[in-house]
């Protein structure tokens, strides 16, 4: 049902976990824990799978702050739980509310402040790692409460793997060099998401052992997890969030 980035079990306050595509409800393309609540599944399922994957790890649905996201940069602080519109990064500071972002081969980025007690959920595309997305996420951290990035600790999660993220040469111009490689016999880029946002975490000072990544692959390993462009856009979604309980 779900996996917990190692990097965080120094922490027994913290929550984190990215869900898998397993034991859920949802019937074929959705199948099964489909927790996309715009992926044009039953509701009532996604509700069911929300409601089962939430109370895996030892809370409600009550207590989970989440936005529709546009592939964008915007971050939002949050200080109460509920649904929001138009961000792709949450923060907060809050025991027991909960910040999460779906994907479905996009980059989640988790992030606990180990020192100021602050986590963000990131969802990163291609467009929001381009942005810089991640930067302006621990730069709001760092304005809002203090964060300095050598206290912090990341997960970067399962996404859409560089051998199979083919691009055009319209998205690949975006990306140094050191992100990208070029298929001859192909005549084709293929970026890598995880190494493009490692790289951000990076040069905000964040120590390279304090980073965690994922192994996993949304398209090598399908039968895990949900990818948006090997299932051809009807598939589910998974989630990935983290959260302080409270005492």
């Amino acid at each position: 049902m779900f996996t917990q980035p190692q990097i965080f079990e120094q922490f027994t306050a913290l929550v984190a976990a990215e869900s898998t595509r397993k034991n859920g409800f949802s019937e074929a393309p959705y199948n099964s824990l489909n927790l996309g609540l715009y992926s044009g599944d039953s509701l009532e399922n996604v509700h069911k799978n929300r409601d089962k994957f939430y109370a895996a790890l030892g809370f409600s649905a009550e207590k989970v702050a989440f936005s529709y996201q546009i592939h964008e940069d915007k971050v939002l602080t949050v200080t109460k739980v509920g649904s929001y519109d138009g961000f792709d990064a949450l923060i907060t500071n809050q025991a027991d509310v909960y910040v999460a972002v779906t994907i479905a081969d996009c980059t989640p980025i988790l992030i606990y402040d180990a020192k100021q007690k602050v986590v963000a959920a990131i969802h990163a595309g291609w467009r929001g790692t381009v942005l810089g997305i991640v930067g302006k996420t621990i730069t709001q951290m760092t304005t809002a409460f203090g964060t300095n990035p050598k206290d912090c600790f990341a997960y970067v999660g399962t996404c859409i793997d560089e051998c199979s993220f083919e691009v055009g040469e319209e998205v690949a111009q975006n990306f140094d060099s050191q992100f990208k490689r070029f298929d001859t016999e192909k005549a084709k880029y293929f970026v890598d998401l995880k190494k493009a946002n490692q790289a951000q975490l990076l040069a905000l000072g964040v120590p390279i052992n304090h980073i965690e990544i994922s192994k996993f692959s949304t398209v090598l390993d399908n039968e895990n997890y949900f990818s948006h462009r090997k299932e051809k856009g009807k598939t589910g979604r998974m989630l990935a969030i983290i959260g302080i309980k409270n005492g």
